[in-house]
């Protein structure tokens, strides 16, 4: 029988929630932004000129959910999208000037979280944590 408080990828996956509810309330209220619309914002951000299929591969997310908040995003002007000239048919995403203004608004106030759940580690179970966590994702990656 399948124990789900002992499952990892159960675990895991309750575990990202509640990371990801908890530092939407930095922008929920604020900028009226969901998950999925923060993660867009983030990875253009720090990958300008990104196509929404790599902002889907990027996050590992649905790509229907990523398309979905990039429309909501460049219908409210946070995201402009601009042709690609070797291939015209994908179209690249940046940041807008308001894009930019919720993107530094938000990320000290993310980073910020992040250390305070970090906190909750002593430094060397941190650093075993961090280790371990790029391994699971090497693992899941070669089951994918």
């Amino acid at each position: 029988m399948l124990d789900l408080e002992d499952f990892l990828p159960y675990r895991l996956s309750v575990l990202s929630n509640r990371i990801s509810n908890g530092i939407a309330r930095t922008y929920q209220s604020r900028f009226d932004l969901g998950v999925t619309e923060w993660r867009v914002i983030a990875i253009v951000g720090r990958y300008p000129g990104v196509t929404a299929t790599e902002v889907a591969d990027r996050a590992a997310m649905d790509k229907v959910a990523v398309s979905r908040a990039v429309s909501r995003l460049l219908d409210a002007g946070r995201l402009e999208r601009r042709e690609n000239h070797p291939d015209r048919r994908a179209k690249r995403l940046y940041l807008s000037e308001e894009g930019e203004s919720i993107h530094d608004a938000i990320v000290p106030a993310a980073l910020a979280f992040e250390r305070d759940l970090l906190e909750a580690l002593e430094p060397e179970e941190r650093r075993r944590f961090l280790d371990s966590l790029e391994r699971l994702a090497e693992a899941a990656e070669r089951h994918c």
